[in-house]
């Protein structure tokens, strides 16, 4: 079956955006580490990931760093919580390690209306940081959406 496609946009998208769907592009994935230092060694000199990357953030008292494979578009994001932030539930179990899966999107507060309205979990509604408008949901077992995009106005 083909797929039908008019003036260059394929049908389904056309449609989509038509009667308001949000786009999503998996940007990439974050998991949960318990020594950052550790574990930046451990992708950077065993799996040659760089880190491209690498902030405090104020909103989660903990820290992420960025690492990318060469010749890969996508990212890892290592997140470590201290004990007691409402971002980690702790004490740190195995099978924990997945933090969050990212999304990019064009209207980040529009999305997380979108979703919580579909049957997500509130997660933390939006904020900036740095040049990025966030936002997290829940999907149904727990896991956190991130949603990221342009702070509107900038």
């Amino acid at each position: 079956m083909r797929a039908v496609v008019w003036r260059g946009i394929p049908y389904a998208l056309r449609v989509g955006r038509a009667i308001g769907f949000m786009r999503y592009k998996l940007a990439y994935v974050g998991i949960q580490v318990r020594d950052m230092d550790r574990s930046i060694s451990f992708y950077r000199d065993a799996l040659g990931m760089p880190v491209v990357g690498r902030q405090h953030v104020p909103e989660t008292e903990g820290e992420w760093a960025e690492l990318r494979s060469a010749g890969s578009k996508q990212l890892l994001e290592l997140n470590w919580y201290p004990e007691g932030s409402k971002f980690f539930a702790g004490p740190y179990r195995n099978g924990d390690e997945l933090d969050h899966i990212a999304f990019a999107c064009e209207d980040v507060e529009r999305a997380y209306r979108e979703l919580l309205s579909k049957g997500a979990r509130v997660g933390h509604p939006p904020f900036v940081e740095g040049t990025s408008l966030l936002a997290y949901v829940e999907d149904p077992d727990g896991i956190w959406i991130e949603l990221s995009g342009p702070v509107p106005g900038e």
